[in-house]
């Protein structure tokens, strides 16, 4: 044990609510060079869009400009599970029928 009695460690590390960066957040740098290189005039998605717009470039480059561009312009759709009421299972009533107000004879 250390001088002192204190254990190492003893509070600190692991998950911890409200430690570390917020979501969603960018760090200063980052949002520096994003606006510098948005200055500059063309960005790598825009040069990706203007080739894969492009009629007169071979349509093997078209091709590879929209596969590199499609995930900062399409984000991937992410898994959804829908549960019922309390976090239980989905209850749900199946009513066949016309539509029109008859019972289907």
């Amino acid at each position: 044990m250390p001088s002192g009695g204190a254990r190492l460690g003893a509070g600190s590390g692991g998950r911890r609510p409200g430690a570390g960066r917020p979501k969603g957040s960018v760090c200063k740098a980052s949002a520096a060079h994003q606006v510098r290189v948005a200055a500059s005039g063309l960005t790598p998605l825009d040069f990706m869009l203007n080739l894969m717009r492009d009629k007169k470039a071979k349509l093997e480059d078209r091709k590879w400009a929209a596969h590199a561009a499609a995930p900062y312009v399409h984000p991937r759709l992410m898994a959804t599970t829908i549960v019922g009421e309390g976090g239980g299972p989905l209850k749900f009533t199946l009513e066949l029928g016309h539509g029109d107000g008859h019972d289907g004879t």
